[in-house]
């Protein structure tokens, strides 16, 4: 996917930056004067001066206000002839004239006459002119020069322009690009509504996970419409100083007025348009003021034609309700995480210009890749050509993919970790546990591969499954056989060391309590507690875990949660037992060529398996 950028013409980039050749001059000033300053000569002290003097040693001798330059008669050990003495705090002394009649020869020193008016007066104030000035012209580069440009709004301004971003550059959201379609009529022909007696939209909030594309669709948008495009954050609006944030908003506003039909787009709006408290102070106020002023912006006094603003958030619980109600924000768009043929569509986009293998199927990556948005795909991509680059090939294949996709979920090899033998096994038993079990319940997702190489995540091993097709919609009978194949592992552990388990099990056993959670308190599968959900309300659905809330339920309710939730995994953990009992002949098998080979995919699992029951 490629963005918009606003580009300076040719000539304004090649004119000569003065602020920055003014404000590097008094650097220049002070390293000429140290490089024009003698330096091959040899510093004596006041006192060895004097000596040498009475010695007859001193050959010539220029006297200044603050130092002694001259010429000894013969050249010192270290080869120098010419010499240098400091004067300073010994100006007045009243033999030196005397001295250097009496011992150095006639016409062999002279006396300076002192400074002028230019280097004692005029010369330091230039250099603290062309000083002050640097500053000053650096500072107003950077936005501090005064305090209106530091209440300016900082967004990105972009243009129409050969490299702007259309629809055609969106791929895997059609159904978004399909409700965003209609503003571009808006942006385009206006009269057409109005006629009707329709109106503008006033704001748009693109709702969705993290990388899905917000951005992009709310930059092609505005290179459909052909119009301005302002773009900023919603923490730009956010100082430590009350007031500036305010300004912010209304200098944005002005400035969008001005070119008009356009764009406002503010990404991470919730940095902005959380929900007021009932009181505050400091930052918390500044933030309110901030929220306030875009709510009149938007809809108030100040009637707006022609701008329309677009905002992105995955937080939309915590906006507050004043910002999205009808007249501010009129539309919600939901951008979610494209689906199988969403997300070849974007595979293909971002394969544009790597080269890759004619037997790739994307269609095969894309089925791999569920729950992947855009960005961790066009991240995938980039995995997979660096894969092919180590490898020196000419090509990216579907090898490189599928170590792409290894290195994203699982992180990077660790094929250095040097592990004990005894280690070594009860990784394999840990992995072949979970293999065995993925492959003996029903409904489970296919397992893919099976290694035993140690991961940059901690990972000892693991054990990958990839899903055919999309699933929406999961029954409780999938979540508990989910839940088994999580504790797998740690029951195949169990079996072969006689109940001896290792703490490699940890996340598996953090999943699996999560889901069995989740069973019991959002999706109502629990028949003890029945059909009631104890989700809490502020959680974002875009964001795994959501927000922390205070429990609206009784310590008796939760109690019985927490014994629900253990026999939910109880259950689960006897299933997975009697499973692993009846097949200890298939694990021990597994174990073994996990030992010799490291790695084992889809194909061998299914030779070890073959004379097994399946």
């Amino acid at each position: 996917m490629r963005f918009s950028s606003s580009r300076p013409d040719k000539s304004r980039r090649l004119q000569p930056r003065w602020w920055f050749l003014l404000a590097l001059a008094p650097v220049v000033i002070v390293l000429a004067y140290v490089a024009m300053r003698p330096t091959s000569v040899r510093v004596l002290s006041y006192g060895q001066f004097k000596k040498k003097l009475v010695a007859r040693q001193i050959k010539s001798v220029r006297v200044g206000s603050s130092e002694l330059l001259g010429e000894l008669t013969e050249p010192s050990k270290d080869g120098l002839r010419e010499f240098r003495v400091s004067r300073v705090g010994l100006e007045r002394d009243d033999q030196l004239p005397a001295l250097l009649d009496q011992y150095v020869p006639e016409g062999a020193y002279e006396a300076d006459s002192g400074p002028g008016v230019i280097q004692n007066t005029l010369l330091p104030g230039a250099v603290l002119a062309v000083l002050l000035g640097g500053l000053y012209l650096v500072a107003r580069r950077a936005g501090f020069g005064t305090a209106m440009a530091f209440a300016k709004s900082r967004h990105k301004m972009y243009g129409e322009g050969p490299d702007r971003v259309t629809f055609d550059d969106v791929a895997g959201i059609d159904e978004a690009v399909g409700e965003l379609q209609e503003v571009v009529g808006f942006l385009k022909t206006p009269e057409k509504f109005r006629k009707l007696g329709g109106r503008i939209p006033k704001g748009i909030l693109l709702v969705g996970p993290p990388g899905t594309g917000k951005t992009l669709l709310a930059k092609a948008v505005a290179g459909e419409a052909g119009v301005p495009f302002f773009s900023l954050s919603g923490s730009d609006f956010v100082e430590m100083f009350v007031g500036v944030g305010a300004a912010r908003v209304r200098s944005l506003f002005a400035q969008a007025e001005e070119k008009a039909p356009c764009l406002i787009f503010i990404d991470e709006l919730d940095a902005l348009g959380k929900a007021r408290s009932g009181g505050g102070s400091g930052g918390q106020d500044e933030r309110d003021q901030t929220l306030n002023q875009l709510l009149v912006a938007m809809d108030g006094f100040d009637s707006n034609r022609g701008i329309i603003v677009m905002a992105a958030t995955n937080r939309p619980e915590t906006l507050d309700s004043a910002l999205v109600r009808p007249g501010r924000f009129d539309r919600n768009v939901t951008v979610d995480r494209p689906d199988i043929g969403g997300r070849e569509q974007i595979l293909r986009v971002h394969v544009k210009n790597v080269p890759c293998s004619d037997a790739i199927n994307l269609r095969n990556i894309a089925a791999m890749t569920s729950g992947f948005a855009g960005a961790d795909l066009a991240n995938l991509v980039n995995e997979a050509a660096l894969m092919a680059a180590r490898a020196g090939k000419e090509s990216v294949d579907h090898l490189d993919f599928e170590r792409g996709f290894e290195r994203i979920v699982a992180g990077p090899e660790k094929r250095q970790r040097i592990l004990r033998t005894d280690e070594v096994r009860r990784i394999a038993v840990h992995e072949a546990g979970h293999a065995l079990i993925a492959r003996s319940l029903p409904g489970l997702d296919p397992v893919h591969k099976v290694s035993i190489v140690g991961r940059g995540g901690g990972l000892g091993g693991f054990t990958l499954s990839l899903p055919e097709e999309d699933r929406f919609l999961h029954t409780g009978t999938w979540l508990k056989n989910t839940i088994g194949m999580l504790l797998g592992g740690t029951a195949a552990e169990e079996l072969i060391y006689d109940g001896e388990i290792s703490d490699g099990a940890t996340s598996d056993l953090q999943r699996a309590t999560q889901i069995a959670r989740r069973m019991v308190t959002d999706f109502g599968m629990s028949p003890a507690l029945g059909r009631v959900s104890y989700q809490g309300e502020n959680r974002s659905p875009f964001i795994p875990g959501g927000s922390s809330v205070e429990a609206s339920w009784s310590e008796q309710t939760a109690r019985e949660i927490d014994l629900e939730v253990r026999r939910i995994l109880d259950g689960c953990l006897d299933t997975t037992r009697s499973i692993l009992s009846r097949r200890r002949a298939a694990l021990e098998a597994i174990t073994e060529a996990l030992i010799a080979r490291e790695t084992l995919d889809a194909a061998e699992l299914n030779d070890l398996l073959s004379d097994d029951w399946a």
